[in-house]
């Protein structure tokens, strides 16, 4: 999208949605009318002048070309400056950048998503996509876990997902506060699997969340009998520049900015400090 991937281009905040008290999802559209041609798992990275700028997952459909989106949880400085943006504000925006989902390596298999806390946000766009491409894809089954049910994101759209056909969702939750009504599982997202028949050898999996559940996880998969091939993660870690120059999120050999943020567990076992 950008002529000069160092230089960001002018993003006006259309909307704000309040996802819980720590996460915010914020609508942008180009200033110079263009569009943010991405894949589902591509990230950009957003300035707020005056202060810096941060990574985030894409998490809109790519499909939608007028407008896009980034869900923000409240850390440091530049997502707090964030936060106090408001509808009408101009942001700065890079990208997309990032290898993303093989989503056309998939077509044909069943597909499992898992994602814990934020790591919803870039498979967002994995089952918007798969609702609008729905004969691409066998059954889709989605475990999504969070600390608390305060602490998940998208709930609105929980429904919708649900009725796309041929799709599960199932939530679980570690601890639900004693004022909370919650009829779902409580315990970690990996226990959510037992409720998952997959058909081995035709069925991808997308992983994104925390890197301690993404570890107990992949090893799960790959202990009753999932390919590494077929297990792919979203690392995310310690993204700067996105053009693989700065050597921040550098893992052995691999820059998770441009050789990433997707990479299959075959690709991870030669990584040193990864999922171990």
């Amino acid at each position: 999208m950008l002529e000069n991937p160092y230089i960001p281009v002018f993003a006006k905040v259309v909307s704000v949605r309040n996802e819980n008290s720590t996460t915010k999802t914020f609508t942008l559209r180009m200033v110079n009318g263009g569009a943010m041609r991405f894949r589902p798992g591509q990230f950009d990275i957003v300035s707020c002048f005056g202060v810096g700028e941060s990574a985030f997952s894409i998490c809109s459909s790519p499909e939608e070309k007028d407008v896009f989106e980034n869900t923000v949880r409240r850390v440091g400085r530049v997502t707090t400056a964030l936060f106090n943006t408001k509808p009408g504000d101009v942001l700065g925006v890079r990208g997309p950048y990032g290898k993303p989902w093989p989503l056309e390596k998939a077509a044909g298999n069943d597909l499992i998503l898992i994602a814990g806390g934020m790591g919803l946000a870039p498979l967002r766009p994995v089952i918007h996509y798969v609702a609008r491409h729905r004969d691409l894809y066998g059954s889709v089954d989605i475990l999504y876990g969070a600390r608390t049910p305060g602490d998940m994101i998208y709930t609105y759209e929980f429904d919708s997902w649900r009725n796309i056909p041929n799709t599960r969702l199932y939530l679980t939750v570690d601890y639900v506060p004693p004022d909370v009504s919650w009829e779902h599982d409580v315990g970690v997202v990996t226990e959510l699997l037992r409720y998952v028949k997959p058909r081995m050898r035709y069925t991808t999996v997308f992983i994104c969340g925390p890197e301690v559940m993404m570890k107990f996880a992949s090893q799960m998969l790959l202990r009753i009998g999932f390919y590494p091939s077929e297990v792919y993660l979203s690392l995310e870690r310690r993204m700067k520049c996105g053009v693989g120059k700065c050597g921040h999120c550098q893992i052995g050999y691999k820059y998770v900015c441009k050789d990433g943020p997707v990479f299959n567990m075959e690709e991870i076992g030669l990584l040193p400090d990864v999922i171990e």
